[in-house]
């Protein structure tokens, strides 16, 4: 069961400040909790105390930071159903997704737990000529001081832990806004850092207003400002952020290539995961499907049927794969942007109906470039379809985005798969995978307007930390 009221966490400390937020069952729309909403003294105070800690956890040593986040692997594997729970009432997202979830939280603090031991730096030949002679040099990463982080909706428990984790191993405290819909499981997490012994300060998670977290973004005191949500609010906030590094993990509108040699069978099921799981709230949710021509019929047949066959509804049970979206008002979004692209000339192959937030899951054809289905990011269960003839076509029209996140390639031929490889406009090419798949200790992030920098843990440490010289002059 989820607690009545959760306190945040300021400064490593539970504090409830008397303001409130609301967070609701997502499929009921049923007020089931509240947390502790924060202020801007709140905010001013945990800036404050991440700025004291950084000297000691600059001194932690690689064994202690490791000993922090492995006290998290085994108290997340602990309140395994616990977390889970909240993730499926808060997020909407069916149980197993849920549970799924929860065990790439566990991974990601696992992997940043090894990683803490691994910060390693190199020595640099500097005899380079005869001016040099008698130097040595050498560098190490030292960490970039206290962190800002806000976080989305979406995966509230691993997002969290792409920032917090990485801020561990590497020796930097830090100040967490989790998204005000889905706040609970990232003061969970709190609760398990609050344990760990971590130096006092060294960490806030503050559910709070947009506009009191602007010293997040503004403030100097704050060394990173690490963002996963939209575009929209995403380049904003770096344009805010000053001096201070910036990492942004945004949106897109993944596209899959399906060559007349794939397995067309393997290729939809992978497809019908990549467009639909967690309802299509993924920044590298298939979106776009570009199939040869020659499959385009038998694609389509057999991604439709599927489509239409999966089962919507209460997340809590355990047969569900489609729960709803995070809100009716995006649900209403969602299908009117459908509705634009039929009135446009295209065709609605099955779904693009909904019931309050709960949205049928959509497959189209023939949606103009200009729509915002094909342009834009749906964020919900909707995939399109367009056929190509050439693989250069493929490419291009995969091309043919704003965002560039993650892509897909279907074939059997290597040659083309290298290809994609070179040409294709995105931070990862997944080869007879859609791009939804994503291992957490990997390097994820985008290019175009889907983001800079990268996360899976050694990348963003390498982010959350700068490089320090040594010269040695031997008289």
């Amino acid at each position: 069961m989820l607690e009545k009221r959760y306190p945040l966490w300021l400064a490593g400390k539970p504090v409830d400040t008397g303001l409130t937020l609301d967070v609701t069952d997502k499929y009921t729309g049923g007020k089931v909790s509240e947390v502790a909403l924060a202020d801007a003294d709140a905010i001013e105070r945990a800036i404050a105390a991440a700025r004291a800690a950084e000297p000691a956890m600059r001194r932690m040593a690689a064994y202690e930071r490791r000993a922090v986040l492995e006290h998290c692997v085994a108290r997340f594997r602990e309140r395994f159903e616990e977390l889970a729970l909240a993730l499926c009432v808060e997020a909407g997202k069916p149980i197993r997704d849920a549970r799924g979830e929860v065990t790439r939280l566990i991974d990601t603090f696992r992997v940043a737990a090894d990683e803490a031991v691994r910060m390693y730096g190199e020595v640099i030949p500097l005899d380079i000529s005869p001016r040099a002679a008698g130097y040595r040099g050498m560098w190490k990463r030292v960490p970039v001081g206290a962190c800002a982080f806000i976080t989305p909706f979406n995966f509230p428990l691993n997002l969290v832990a792409h920032k917090v984790a990485p801020a561990i191993a590497a020796g930097c405290p830090f100040v967490l806004k989790p998204a005000s819909l889905t706040p609970i499981g990232a003061l969970i997490i709190g609760g398990v850092l609050a344990e760990a012994g971590l130096p006092e300060g060294a960490f806030s998670i503050l559910p709070c207003r947009g506009p009191d977290a602007a010293p997040l973004v503004e403030d100097d005191r704050i060394k990173l400002l690490s963002f996963t949500g939209s575009h929209d609010v995403g380049w904003k906030l770096k344009a805010r952020a000053g001096r201070k590094n910036v990492a942004l993990e945004l949106g897109g509108n993944a596209a899959v290539i399906v060559e007349r040699d794939a397995d067309v069978a393997d290729a939809v099921s992978r497809i019908v995961f990549g467009g639909y799981y967690q309802s299509g709230q993924s920044c590298v949710s298939v979106q776009r499907v570009i199939v040869h021509e020659a499959v385009y019929a038998e694609l389509r047949e057999r991604l439709v049927e599927a489509v239409s066959a999966l089962r919507c509804g209460d997340p809590r049970d355990e047969d569900t794969f489609i729960g709803p979206v995070i809100s009716e008002a995006e649900a209403e979004r969602i299908v009117s942007w459908v509705e634009s692209a039929v009135a446009a000339g295209a065709r609605l192959l099955t779904g693009g109906t909904r019931d309050g937030a709960m949205v049928k899951p959509a497959v189209l054809e023939g949606v103009p470039r200009d729509q915002p289905l094909w342009r834009r990011e749906v964020f919900g269960p909707v995939t399109v379809l367009a056929p190509f003839s050439d693989f250069d076509e493929a490419l291009a029209l995969a091309n043919d985005s704003d965002y560039g996140l993650q892509a897909g390639v279907f074939t059997r031929d290597v040659y083309k798969l290298m290809k994609a490889w070179d040409e294709l406009e995105v931070g990862g090419v997944m080869a007879n995978e859609v791009p939804s798949w994503r291992v957490d200790h990997m390097p994820y992030g985008g290019v175009k307007r889907s983001g800079t920098g990268r996360e899976g843990i050694r990348f963003a440490m390498e982010k959350m930390t700068e490089i320090r010289l040594f010269v040695l002059r031997t008289p």
